[in-house]
């Protein structure tokens, strides 16, 4: 066994310490909680502090003052469903987590997901196989990214918005509340669909308002940005306000909005 924990009673605030031990040799503490599952090879940084609960499963690695809350599960191989399109994988490399994350209750961070430093991970997330989210981005409650998605540095993902699978972001961007993406003209039917699953791209610096809905394939350019509730059927040009269903071009975005003249 890779990992040991040490003998004792509980601390007063119920977390036991368990150490990371190669050989016998100690070398890094981390402060857990109760029914803590952690499979072999798991490699922590230091100061790393488990919730009650969290499941880990093995080979995954993770950096310094990293939080895991309560339930959190950390480098679950997929399930693919019998009538799935995706590809059969038999394991998937492990999760990588960067220093100073925190990941929130109940969320779920798949095999090969690599999450970069200073990323904050609210609670009930899910990021899935295949994706990679930049540093200092944060990823609202509820927030579901799909496979094989980038997301870029310093992006605001907002409570129950939707990335789809195959989409890229840039760095800078934002996507409001309940802002949905999507990757499928044929709404799932006919077999000319398998081919044609294409995710969306926002660049740097775009905007996604709430409720906005993005339809399969479609850019939004360099600080373009979508008002609520619209519907985007084609491309958003560069620094355009677009509104509506569907959504039409209303104006340039105001010079004090572009990303170019904000304070970082």
């Amino acid at each position: 066994m890779v990992m040991e924990m040490l003998v004792g009673k509980l601390h007063k605030n119920l977390k036991s310490t368990l150490f990371n031990c190669i050989g016998g040799v100690c070398l890094k503490k981390i402060n857990q909680g109760q029914n803590v599952i952690i499979e072999e090879n798991v490699t922590f940084g230091n100061n790393v502090t488990l919730g009650h609960n969290v499941i880990i499963y093995a080979d995954t690695v993770i950096g310094d003052n990293v939080i895991i809350q309560d339930n959190a599960v950390i480098g679950k191989q997929p399930t693919r469903a019998k009538a799935s399109i995706l590809p059969e994988v038999n394991k998937l490399p492990p999760a990588k987590i960067g220093s100073e994350v925190t990941i929130g209750t109940s969320s779920i961070v798949y095999a090969d997901c690599t999450i970069g430093n200073n990323v904050f991970v609210a609670d009930l997330s899910t990021l899935r196989e295949r994706v990679t989210i930049g540093e200092y981005t944060i990823v609202g409650r509820g927030v579901a990214v799909e496979n094989d998605c980038t997301i870029g540095k310093r992006c605001k993902l907002e409570t129950n918005c939707y990335v789809t699978a195959y989409s890229e972001l840039g760095d800078y961007v934002f996507m409001a509340p309940y802002a949905v993406t999507t990757n499928d003209n044929y709404m799932g039917r006919s077999k000319e669909r398998l081919d044609k699953f294409k995710g969306v791209t926002i660049e740097t610096g775009g905007r996604v308002g709430a409720n906005a809905t993005i339809l399969p394939g479609k850019i939004i350019k360099s600080d373009g940005t979508v008002a609520a509730a619209s519907t985007v059927t084609k491309d958003v040009e560069k620094e355009i306000l677009v509104v509506g269903t569907p959504a039409k071009e209303h104006s340039k975005v105001e010079d004090k909005q572009l990303l170019r003249n904000q304070e970082k």
